[in-house]
């Protein structure tokens, strides 16, 4: 670790936009600073089990079998355990410098890891296994959480007097967090009953849908806003797009979801219509923030970012695909889930953790050393070096589930798992070197 002489703003690995270093990120309340990183711990781990269950869920994926138990109950580590409680953690640091309002409550916070990150646990085993039990206790709790975060974040959105693209895409994503819990139950309880018979294929689609752009892309697209300008140093592009993408995919999401839950093929056909021009929107937005950037040289962080806006596209293509094929063609959906949530939206996460988490470890470790000493540079913080060769485990994984999934090929899909493990075990390495810098 080369120590530099520390600048008055955080270093410009991750320079801050025009105000940010007077905001601080909301990072002045060391409460929000450890909320954060427990969420973050959490998402660690839920990630780890989550690639060791690809593996033994690879030759189902090669089948095209997603929705058996064990697929799912893997899928929701996923959704629930690394991204979601990854986004929590992230609108605790985020959530003030996009509105300009401080969190309603950071109790309420401990309050729904407390209860959210057991529930998942508890409920993604129950899925696997097809627990009853396990079912029940893990949707209680989870779903408590859900309700207390959902509440807070809704009583921060009310205070703030800044209602831009950010704040509605928030606000959305919120609305569609509690839609997906809902239909979280009602196919919870047809496990049990059975009463969906035949819709059960297509509510399944509607629940992933919502969760994974109604909650989680639109969180994405609205986050970027602000992210994206910042870590690239690309500030005065038109952010116009960003408008188009939350507008298209929040209604294409509804749109979608209508047909699909009544069986209207024109419905469903419109609302993927709408969401592949929001996909669409949103990479050309991201494109020109790339674009613009100062900086020529793309470090590691916004490589994962990039990369996870290709397989969005891929994703895309494979989408009207899906939905012509249905049923018929298994593997295709399955493809077209592991292009958009592993390939595109896991890896865009990813990418920016290697922003902000460093960033958040620097300010704990070193922000009152400044001026008195010398202080590491954030991006001394963890391995360049390690976080590329993750990025090219995790890429080539990607590309080869879902190379292997379509061909239905087995023994490419446990290769593909094999290498997105060795990829996840690079980054908690990472992590793990982040979190114990030196104080």
């Amino acid at each position: 670790m080369s120590p530099v002489t520390a600048p008055p703003v955080p270093p410009p690995s991750v320079a801050p936009a025009p105000g940010f270093a007077s905001a601080q990120m909301g990072l002045g309340n060391s409460g929000s600073l450890r909320l954060s990183g427990l969420h973050f711990g959490a998402a660690m781990l839920f990630l780890l089990a989550g690639a060791a269950g690809l593996f033994w869920i690879a030759p189902d994926l090669a089948a095209g079998r997603f929705p058996e138990a064990r697929v799912a109950g893997v899928t929701h580590l996923f959704t629930l355990g690394w991204l979601t409680t990854t986004i929590f953690g992230a609108l605790y640091q985020l959530l003030p410098v996009a509105l300009g309002t401080p969190v309603r409550s950071e109790r309420a916070g401990y309050a729904s890891l407390l209860t959210f990150v057991p529930g998942t646990a508890l409920f993604a085993a129950g899925v696997m296994r097809n627990s009853t039990m396990l079912h029940h206790a893990g949707i209680a709790l989870l779903s408590a959480g859900i309700l207390v975060v959902a509440t807070n974040v809704a009583l921060t959105l009310r205070r703030a007097t800044r209602r831009d693209v950010t704040w509605w895409a928030i606000a959305l994503a919120l609305t569609a967090l509690t839609s997906t819990l809902v239909l979280g139950v009602v196919l919870l309880h047809n496990l049990h009953t059975g009463f969906l018979e035949a819709a059960r294929f297509r509510m399944l689609s509607v629940h992933l849908h919502v969760a994974l752009v109604g909650w989680a892309l639109l969180m994405i697209v609205g986050i970027s806003q602000r992210l994206l300008p910042m870590f690239l140093l690309s500030h005065g592009v038109d952010a116009r797009w960003s408008t188009r993408a939350v507008a298209l995919l929040a209604g294409g999401v509804a749109v979608l979801a209508t047909g699909l839950a009544l069986g209207a093929p024109i419905a469903a056909w419109l609302g993927v219509a709408l969401l592949e021009g929001g996909v669409i929107s949103f990479i050309v937005q991201a494109t020109l923030f790339f674009r613009a950037r100062v900086r020529r040289r793309i470090d590691v962080g916004m490589r994962f970012v990039a990369t996870g806006l290709l397989f969005l596209a891929g994703a895309a293509v494979l989408g009207p695909m899906a939905l012509a094929f249905g049923t018929t063609q298994p593997r295709i959906a399955t493809a077209y889930v592991i292009a958009g949530l592993l390939g595109g939206i896991v890896l865009y996460v990813v990418g920016h953790f290697y922003k902000v988490v460093p960033f958040l470890a620097w300010i704990a470790h070193y922000r009152g050393r400044m001026g008195r000493e010398t202080v590491p540079a954030v991006a001394d913080l963890y391995s360049s070096r390690v976080a590329t060769v993750q990025w090219a485990l995790m890429s080539v994984a990607c590309a080869i589930l879902i190379a292997g999934t379509l061909a239905g090929h087995a023994h490419c899909t446990r290769v593909g798992s094999v290498l997105f493990a060795a990829g996840v075990l690079l980054f908690t390495s990472q992590i793990i070197r982040v979190a114990r810098s030196p104080r």
